[in-house]
């Protein structure tokens, strides 16, 4: 799609709060069924000794939070986890690697191929995030099932160096062309609340219209403070109203992705996760644990579901093909 305007992005923004977040709801009742919302459930397969600074990562080798290092999970632990994830309701099995990036030669990354065979047998959206890719990289885990990449831009081009130094945002724009060109779908959002401004968080968007084609998801992640990470003292709590505005515009910008709430939903209320629905969320992370960081518990998700009438969403069928 076309880059869009970042003064048309601003001019949505900041409409009216009730005016945006009815244009919001009106957008996602032409693309989506209204009441329903999509469970993803997310798995760290391999936890801690990441060589990247990512400063509000928990897993990174650069800073002390006192995680426990996990070596890579064996398949049928990863198998077992999809299974019940399945089993509890969620359509969307995303697996995640603590590394800088994966290597075709390395044996790990074989490991990983062998586990998403396995995994995409269980008729589920496969997704994967695992650092940088290759172009080879990307055409394998295409060809053995993967169907989205996890690929976050976190924040603006300009507030970039700000969160990260041992890789650079093209790096990062490097690694989701070659997904994309691998015929993977692309998961590809941002965090809020680590110091940004607001104008960061519009410039991220306009990142996103960049895409050719435009993500498929787009999670909206709350930056959890992390004891020993260098956002623990930058972070900032991001009131509601501005994230609910932010899921609208981004509703609005991209009528056909799903719209994720994602890491720190747990600091929200029920009716702040209400109202985020409302304006155009319609998927979730689901379980009681995101990679390292907590997430509410499932049962009182099913709960808020239930009351709030949202049924669960079916598994959609992806289209791409692998790329020879």
């Amino acid at each position: 799609m076309a880059k869009v305007p970042l003064e048309k992005i601003q001019s949505i923004y900041r409409k009216r709060f009730f005016d945006l977040i009815s244009e919001g709801r009106q957008a996602f009742r032409e693309n989506w069924p209204e009441h329903e919302v999509q469970l993803c459930t997310l798995l760290s397969i391999k936890t801690g000794g990441c060589s990247e600074d990512c400063g509000y990562c928990a897993q990174s080798a650069h800073h002390d939070t006192g995680l426990k290092r996990e070596l890579l999970m064996p398949k049928n632990i990863v198998v077992e986890a999809a299974k019940r994830a399945k089993a509890n309701g969620s359509t969307r099995f995303c697996m995640g690697a603590a590394w800088k990036g994966v290597r075709e030669t390395d044996p790990k990354f074989q490991q990983v191929l062998e586990t998403v065979r396995e995994v995409s047998q269980l008729d589920l959206e496969v997704c994967v995030t695992l650092g940088e890719l290759s172009e080879e990289a990307a055409r394998q885990l295409r060809a053995a099932g993967v169907t989205a990449y996890n690929h976050n831009i976190d924040t603006s081009p300009e507030y970039y160096d700000e969160v990260v130094s041992t890789h650079t945002f093209d790096d990062r724009l490097k690694t989701i062309h070659h997904a994309q060109d691998a015929g993977m779908s692309v998961c590809c959002g941002g965090i809020l609340g680590m110091g940004e401004s607001e104008a960061d968080r519009l410039r991220m968007l306009q990142v996103l219209t960049t895409f050719d084609p435009e993500p498929e998801s787009i999670p909206i992640n709350l930056l959890v403070p992390i004891a020993g990470t260098p956002m623990e003292e930058k972070s900032k709590p991001v009131e509601v109203f501005e994230l609910v505005r932010l899921i609208a515009t981004t509703r609005i910008l991209f009528p056909k992705a799903k719209v994720r709430l994602s890491a720190g939903r747990e600091t929200l209320s029920r009716e702040a996760q209400a109202m985020c629905f409302f304006a155009g969320a319609n998927s979730i992370f689901y379980g009681e644990k995101l990679l390292t960081t907590s997430n509410p518990e499932a049962q009182a998700d099913l709960k808020l579901l239930e009351e709030l009438d949202l049924g669960l969403q079916q598994a959609v069928p992806f289209h791409g093909e692998p790329v020879e």
